[in-house]
């Protein structure tokens, strides 16, 4: 959470290029090697020094970090819901099937 937060005020991201922070940034920040502080050097320098580059950061970030609204996340599992069921036209549940493993 914290790379989105970042994004929706307005900070330029650099962050690691390993888990899910890749996934949640996409190409709206600098990903680094963790491991490699020149690479993190580099990149905090890159984003005081360029203010194309920081502005662009900034605007993706902020763009990025709509995808990842509680509204928009409750409205995409009513509709996953919804087509389980059968359309939200009262389809039935095949019995004997789960998701989960017991």
């Amino acid at each position: 959470l914290p790379v989105l937060e970042a994004m929706t005020l307005g900070a330029p991201v650099v962050t690691s290029n390993t888990s899910s922070l890749p996934e949640v940034a996409g190409d709206a920040a600098i990903l680094i090697d963790p491991n490699q502080p020149i690479e993190l050097a580099d990149a905090m320098l890159k984003v005081i020094s360029n203010s194309s580059l920081r502005e662009e950061l900034i605007r993706k970030g902020k763009e990025r970090a709509m995808l990842f609204s509680w509204e928009r996340t409750a409205r995409e599992t009513l509709a996953a819901y919804k087509f389980l069921v059968g359309n939200g036209k009262g389809g039935k549940v095949v019995e004997g099937t789960s998701f989960v493993d017991n």
